[in-house]
């Protein structure tokens, strides 16, 4: 093994859309696929199922109807642990480690609420919270630059101008706030990240992995955001290739709202 396919991807609800992981293995031979928002307590995780696709090692930390995040590998995973942000309680973080010895840090970052405004949502309040505490973690880890190290997930941010479909119509909704932005800049900066997409689409093109439910006709109006990341740390710059956004499984039957990310990372 030289390299590993590594996919991120907010299923939103692991059990209903369990043919849609099948379709996706089917044309993508994923070595590994990170999920979030998989709404189901570990004692009902599908293990079984996702193990005749050949995800033989499932690392879970779920929530009954709520949130979740998993890792389905078909390689080992060295050592799994997950972090408790904001000491709420949820399951919105999972780390394993992967052959190569490369670090995976999967989140499902909260969505904020409709209200821009932490005094009056608490929500928000939380959110931007846990993009504090991220910073935190990550500005605390040592070697940076020589660790081997991924970041994928909904981060539920859309960092950057052309992150979004309407950069000023935008501004103040939740996921494009400054407040949530200036946040994702000073998570960047505390690990020296690599946005592997934005590395590889030019800043002025847009580009999306979320489409709202809302919209009847979502490939016509085009109205996304760019909510699902993967980043890199620098000692792992050289060693992605072929990036992905499936913008393709939108339109597949009974469909998450967001799509999948992939890339290849040699090891």
């Amino acid at each position: 093994m030289t390299s590993l396919l590594i996919a991120t991807w907010n299923i939103n609800s692991v059990r209903l859309r369990l043919p849609l992981i099948e379709k996706l293995v089917a044309a993508y031979p994923l070595d590994v696929l990170c999920l979030q928002e998989t709404k189901v307590a570990d004692a009902e995780f599908p293990s079984a199922d996702l193990k005749r696709l050949g995800f033989t090692h499932c690392s879970i930390n779920g929530q009954k109807g709520y949130h979740g995040v998993a890792v389905l590998s078909r390689v080992p995973l060295a050592k799994v642990d997950a972090r408790d942000f904001c000491s709420k309680g949820d399951a919105r973080h999972l780390k394993v480690v992967l052959p190569g010895d490369i670090e995976v840090h999967n989140f499902y970052v909260p969505a904020g609420g409709d209200i821009p405004d932490p005094k009056a949502n608490d929500k928000f309040a939380h959110k931007l919270q846990f993009l504090e505490e991220m910073e935190g973690l990550f500005s605390k880890m040592k070697s940076k630059r020589a660790a081997r190290r991924i970041v994928v997930g909904d981060l539920n941010v859309a960092p950057f101008e052309h992150d979004v479909w309407s950069h000023k119509q935008l501004l103040d909704v939740v996921s494009h706030t400054p407040a949530e932005t200036e946040r994702m800049m000073s998570i960047y900066a505390a690990h020296d990240w690599i946005d592997l997409t934005r590395s590889v689409v030019p800043a002025e093109q847009k580009v999306f992995s979320w489409w709202s439910y809302r919209n009847s006709d979502w490939e016509k109006s085009d109205r996304g955001r760019r909510l699902d990341h993967f980043w890199v740390s620098p000692a792992l710059k050289e060693a992605a290739s072929e990036h992905l956004i499936l913008r393709e499984a939108r339109n597949w039957e009974r469909p998450s709202d967001h799509v999948p990310v992939m890339a290849r990372i040699s090891i």
